[in-house]
């Protein structure tokens, strides 16, 4: 399984915060029967591992992966979770040796084209942009396709429904990192039918 595979199976990937277990099975089928079929969630919580495997399980034609993943303990819990795949918001020496050692697709965060290039070097061709809106955005982007065409990204950080068709416009990029999908009141209230309304609307994102 390749990461290209992953990031082109929608415009648009959710970056889920998982705080409540009931929630993950749910929330990973409202987001999957709306057209979203890679699934991020984020280790900044103490059941996020545990969510990866039910989320995993509840739908198990989706690519679930990790996002934050920021060190060793990330990256093992990803591995042991069974994670699709991980994302990590930059990037360090350590993340890059640990990368290199396993076979699980892995889209390390960029923000400037010397972080690009150096990634660029350790031979990987899709990154993460991040933080997108503060970073300088679509414009930024752009402009780092000039000198490094070869590059694709997800950009992730700040973007909305309106924004996504701007960065979805731009030839080097092949989807975006969302959260406008995951309504925090929708998700309290357990409206699962709303949510997958607004998983379908980004799915719909060109």
């Amino acid at each position: 399984m390749s990461i290209e595979k992953i990031l082109s199976s929608a415009p648009v990937v959710p970056v889920v915060v998982i705080d409540n277990l009931d929630d993950a099975a749910p929330l990973a089928q409202a987001l999957y029967n709306g057209g979203l079929k890679a699934l991020e969630i984020t280790l900044r919580t103490p059941v996020a591992a545990q969510a990866v495997k039910i989320m995993k399980e509840t739908v198990p034609d989706a690519y679930v992966g990790t996002g934050t993943v920021v060190d060793k303990a990330t990256f093992e819990a990803s591995v042991a979770a069974g994670a699709d795949f991980m994302v990590s918001p930059g990037v360090n020496d350590e993340l890059l040796a640990l990368a290199k050692e396993s076979d699980i697709p892995f889209l390390p965060g960029a923000a400037t084209p010397s972080e690009v290039m150096k990634l660029s070097s350790y031979g990987f061709k899709f990154l993460k942009f991040f933080p997108a809106e503060a970073a300088g955005g679509a414009a930024m982007l752009k402009s780092i396709g000039g000198p490094l065409p070869h590059i694709t990204f997800c950009p992730t950080g700040g973007i909305t429904l309106e924004s996504a068709p701007k960065y979805l416009a731009l030839n080097n990029v092949i989807c975006v990192g969302g959260t406008w999908m995951l309504d925090k009141q929708l998700i309290a209230n357990k409206d699962w039918q709303a949510i997958e309304a607004l998983a379908k609307q980004a799915s719909e994102v060109k």
